[in-house]
């Protein structure tokens, strides 16, 4: 990766100073990466984890963004605003203060509001993909007043961070209408999976699940879309009958019974009597 030898501003030959709050899975491999890219990293975490090699540790979450030029947030959602909050006081102004953990636009809005006195710019940052085994090249999406800066410095460390709006929010939008595609595909599988072990067929399924996801083209997403439209009456009544069948085998039929719903509400289609 690129060595950096400036800061944000640009004003000075020394290295961009990254202060990490988390250091668990993601967080520790981000770290990583930001130390073999040349910048001075230090990082906090109430748990304590071994740190990287090259990592500063702080003795607490103000001592860690003191003097940063870029403060990442990857603890979870659940702490994101409290996070901002107990750092505002100590974050220089100017700095980027990133949120990469996933949450809804207006948790990322809760989050610059905790920032907005502090006068560091904040940057709403959607990871598209499992940090683990990718750490900094984990693509991402970025919004808000600081995603400019924040994909000027971690662009040139490596990460491929394309800015989508200048909105606080922009980027959680996009990545969680994507999740509602990758994890409903994942449910499913699961369910789908289920009721074939329950009929002596999971090796046949999943053989043919993979055979379906490796062939898969944009041919596949069309028909998918406009095959749904143009047939959802028929499409409706076979999720009927696989509901049934499920319910049966002693298979919750979540995802079955959310997909003859959904069939059924498209324009043109009427239950059936």
């Amino acid at each position: 990766m690129l060595t950096i030898l400036y800061t944000i501003s640009g004003s000075s030959a020394q290295p961009a100073v990254v202060a990490l709050l988390g250091l668990g899975e993601a967080g520790s491999a981000i770290a990583a990466d930001l130390v073999a890219a040349g910048a001075a990293v230090r990082g906090w975490d109430p748990a304590g984890p071994d740190a990287p090699e090259g990592m500063q540790v702080a003795a607490g979450d103000q001592e860690a963004v003191r003097g940063a030029d870029a403060v990442l947030s990857v603890n979870s959602a659940s702490v994101a605003v409290a996070a901002a909050e107990s750092v505002a006081p100590a974050l220089p102004a100017g700095a980027v203060y990133a949120d990469l953990n996933t949450g809804a636009p207006g948790l990322k809005r809760a989050v610059a509001k905790a920032l907005a006195a502090s006068g560091a710019r904040f940057a709403d940052v959607a990871l598209l993909g499992p940090v683990p085994g990718h750490g900094l090249r984990t693509p991402a999406l970025v919004s808000g007043p600081g995603a400019e800066p924040f994909v000027q410095l971690f662009g040139g460390m490596g990460m491929p961070a394309t800015v989508v709006g200048s909105e606080p929010g922009d980027a959680a939008a996009r990545k969680l209408t994507r999740s509602v595609f990758a994890k409903g595909l994942a449910a499913a599988v699961g369910e789908s999976l289920e009721a074939a072990e329950r009929l002596g067929c999971a090796d046949w399924l999943h053989d043919e699940l993979e055979r379906t996801l490796v062939q898969a083209d944009g041919a596949l997403l069309d028909r998918l879309i406009d095959g749904s439209r143009r047939h959802s009456a028929r499409r409706a009544e076979e999720m009927a009958a696989a509901v049934a069948m499920l319910v049966k085998l002693g298979v919750e039929p979540r995802v079955a019974a959310a997909s003859q719903a959904w069939l059924r509400s498209l324009p043109g289609n009427e239950a059936p009597r």
